[in-house]
């Protein structure tokens, strides 16, 4: 763990933790083992990171030049086993995370991305970069959704449905 990290009161991390400099982590929240949190990232309170997740990893886009971007997550947020969150890019220069988001395990946050409050994504969801969803979204799992796409508030979409366009508000979308 960096000497240059900055941890809340409360923070638990689990052995073979990566814990780089320029990160801030809130009161109360754990890192489980074999988990690296990069540089750049901030991580509300009461937050639970479970085993083996990557949180602020340089994004995967061939446009991406090393520019200083970041990641911000919320609080009340639960990350399941091996997540992965990429920081963002020139473009919008963060990717943020609301607060009371459960992630389930294998889920992929790509750059760029903003995830509002309130929000379920089941296991193996894959969001391309520029993914917008709102609050109260519930998103199936093995998901994949296309880059740029804008998922509405209080959607639900079952699991394997393949996102390719916008989803507007309150729409339950499947098949």
């Amino acid at each position: 763990m960096s000497k240059n990290a900055e941890l809340g009161e409360n923070v638990t991390v689990g052995p073979f933790s990566i814990i780089e400099d320029d990160v801030r982590i809130g009161d109360g929240t754990s890192v489980g083992n074999y988990s690296s949190i990069m540089s750049g990232t901030t991580i509300g309170t009461n937050c639970k990171i479970f085993h083996n997740c990557i949180i602020g990893e340089i994004p995967q886009d061939l446009k991406f030049c090393g520019e200083k971007t970041s990641v911000s997550i919320g609080n009340n947020v639960t990350i399941r086993e091996s997540v992965t969150i990429n920081r963002g890019t020139a473009a919008r220069g963060t990717t943020e995370i609301g607060d009371n988001i459960l992630l389930m395990a294998y889920v992929h946050i790509a750059h760029d991305c903003l995830i509002g409050d309130n929000i379920i994504l089941a296991n193996g969801v894959q969001s391309g970069g520029h993914v917008e969803i709102q609050d109260w979204a519930i998103i199936g799992g093995m998901t994949p959704i296309h880059q740029f796409t804008k998922i509405g508030c209080h959607t639900f979409i079952g699991g394997g449905y393949r996102i390719v366009q916008d989803i507007p508000p309150y729409i339950l979308a499947t098949g």
